[in-house]
């Protein structure tokens, strides 16, 4: 487990394996950042120079490493870009990438800019989230060990690498639900995970078997799960705090497999899909979050977990389902399930009266075609509140944008046979079309935001500052700030 504390002496002095340093980009070459003025006269000035002997420039996110032949205690020197003017972000993004570069080392010291209680954050959030690792089913030991001890150069308080510590075990929290194969993670395991770290800070955790979802008419997990050996659970984390006036509700996709169902997916559309539960992954982290940090609010958390499975008892495209809500809804394809376990977290979490409800999915294909791998899409019954989740997941340094819910897609959503068709014929515009499906289900009056997240949850890519390859807490933070801002709305 990496640890992160904060210290104010001298970098140039630091017992340390690894010394970080940040460099800006400009016209002349690299520039010694904040943080780093004594190091460069450590080494006679001449630190920028030997950087651009090796063809570094300061450009964000690039690395360089340098022997330091006794010139500072740290016996490797490690040069990360910060580009031209980093914010927040961009110094989580370097601390991240420079601790991701180190692995197999025991200890590194930061030397980033850390002058104020943000940037601080920022650099010691980076580099624990850059300290990740997963290799629960390694057996090899060929796969390097995280650096274990960081250490942060800056005089601000103790309490922020106690803050950027919560965060990032969160996020790892729900990194590993999703690395984590399904033959390791079903329905009931994840449940009684939740259930375990829940207890652990003081949350209340009720738990929902097959049997009590079928009896209490949850029509849409028990649908989607029918198929499976594994049968589909539904869970229930509150959060109270004494000061708290206002009630927040997250609901979470949690599919642990998605095969399509019956409407099977192409295999190289599947393998993937452990990830389908990430929604859920980063409900759970979020509200051990805001237990951790006992943030004034009060909040619940619903995690919708079922595995998608074709079988002799799977349901079939044209099967109508009798929704939590009251509302009958035609299955047209069972690989778009992930909407009908949401519309029975979201009608039961409207029971609970919050102030906001906000549901978080790996949704739809569709959010990967408009927006990307990195980008998040938004949408929401108020203008304001979708804004709001914008600028939440923007200050945390994840990708969000706003959509619209087009009233004209509405109408492809009818149903011959049921109030409602779970999918619209045409496929533009599909993600707006399964947003103005789960709207179908919120309750009027209760303001309620989606978060389509298909992309950012899982990085088939190579490892980029502070993101490994695989599963990435996306949104987990997102939540974790909107509670802080909606607490002080």
């Amino acid at each position: 487990m990496t640890t992160v504390r904060l210290n104010s002496a001298d970098p140039v002095s630091f017992d340390t394996d690894a010394l970080i340093v940040g460099f800006r980009s400009g016209q002349e070459g690299p520039r010694a950042a904040a943080g780093a003025e004594s190091l460069d006269a450590a080494f006679g000035g001449k630190l920028a120079d030997s950087l651009k002997a090796v063809a570094f420039s300061g450009k964000a996110g690039e690395l360089a490493k340098l022997p330091t032949f006794g010139a500072i205690a740290a016996p490797l020197l490690v040069a990360v870009g910060l580009g031209d003017s980093p914010d927040t972000e961009g110094l989580r993004r370097a601390a991240g990438a420079a601790v991701r570069s180190l692995a197999g080392t025991a200890r590194a010291a930061l030397a980033l800019p850390a002058d104020t209680p943000e940037e601080a954050e920022a650099v010691a959030l980076g580099a624990l989230l850059g300290a990740y690792a997963f290799s629960r089913y390694r057996t090899n030991g060929e796969q390097k060990a995280p650096v274990a001890e960081l250490t942060v150069v800056s005089g601000q308080a103790g309490a922020v690498a106690g803050r950027a510590g919560v965060l990032a075990d969160s996020v790892a929290l729900v990194r590993d639900l999703v690395n984590t194969p399904p033959s390791h993670l079903w329905p009931a395991k994840f449940a009684e995970i939740a259930e375990q770290e829940g207890n652990k800070v003081g949350l209340t955790v009720e738990v929902l078997d097959d049997k009590q979802l079928k009896d209490g008419g949850y029509g849409g997990l028990i649908g989607v799960g029918q198929g499976s050996a594994n049968p589909p659970r539904l869970v229930r984390l509150a959060y109270t705090h004494p000061e708290a006036g206002k009630r927040l509700a997250f609901v979470g996709k949690g599919i642990t497999f998605d095969s399509g169902g019956l409407s099977l997916k192409p295999s190289a559309s599947m393998d993937w899909m452990k990830s389908d539960m990430g929604g859920a992954g980063a409900v759970l982290g979020a509200m051990i979050g805001i237990a951790r940090l006992g943030l004034p609010v009060n909040a619940v958390g619903y995690l919708c977990l079922a595995e998608n499975l074709p079988s002799g008892t799977a349901q079939r495209p044209s099967d109508v389902i009798h929704s939590y809500s009251g509302k009958t809804v035609e299955v047209l394809d069972t690989d778009a399930e992930g909407r009908l376990v949401l519309m029975d977290g979201i009608a039961r979490a409207a029971e609970d009266q919050p102030d906001l409800i906000v549901d978080v999915a790996t949704l739809t294909g569709a959010q990967i075609v408009a927006l990307g791998w990195r980008t998040a899409g938004v949408m929401s019954n108020d203008d304001d509140i979708r804004q709001l989740v914008v600028e939440a997941a923007g200050a945390a340094g994840e990708g969000a944008w706003g959509m619209p819910l087009p009233e004209e897609l509405r109408k492809g959503l009818d149903s011959p046979v049921a109030d409602i068709a779970n999918l619209q014929p045409e496929r533009w515009g599909s993600m707006l079309a399964a947003g103005i499906f789960l709207k179908e289900f919120v309750p009027e009056g209760v303001r309620w935001a989606h978060i389509d997240m298909a992309g950012p949850a899982f990085n088939k890519g190579e490892p980029y500052g502070y993101t490994p390859k695989g599963g990435t807490g996306a949104i987990t933070r997102t939540l974790i700030g909107l509670a802080e801002r909606h607490a002080s709305i």
